[in-house]
């Protein structure tokens, strides 16, 4: 089993950054491609951005594109999503999540580990 843990959530203004930490436990050694989910209230949980074990292929959703930068440091075992240029249309509960699928997809139902999500909040 894999547990992932996510940090750095909270309030802040439009246009404003905020960096989100996601430490991985556990059976680490079988994770490949991480990745980043939201879910908005009232909404269904989005992809927002993903990344393969070496960090050669990332891929982010069109919203985020060019503000958001995806991360890992894999001897920390942790993956950090950077948030630049937020929105009040960013607010949600972002949730960081694991796949032993090498190639990276933005599929919800191909990520088998799932935190517990940390809220972001951007006030206009």
């Amino acid at each position: 089993q894999v547990q992932l843990v996510e940090s750095g959530g909270g309030l802040v203004q439009a246009g404003d950054s905020l960096r989100l930490s996601c430490a991985a436990s556990g059976r680490t050694s079988t994770i490949n491609t991480m990745g980043w989910f939201r879910q908005a209230q009232g909404k269904e949980r989005e992809f927002v951005a993903t990344m393969s074990w070496s960090g050669a292929s990332t891929f982010y959703a069109e919203s985020v594109e060019g503000r958001f930068t995806i991360s890992r440091d894999n001897a920390k075992n942790t993956l950090y999503l950077q948030m630049n240029g937020l929105k009040p249309e960013d607010t949600a509960v972002y949730y960081c999540t694991a796949s032993l699928r090498l190639i990276p997809t933005i599929n919800r139902q191909d990520y088998g580990y799932w935190g517990q999500g940390t809220q972001v909040t951007v006030s206009s």
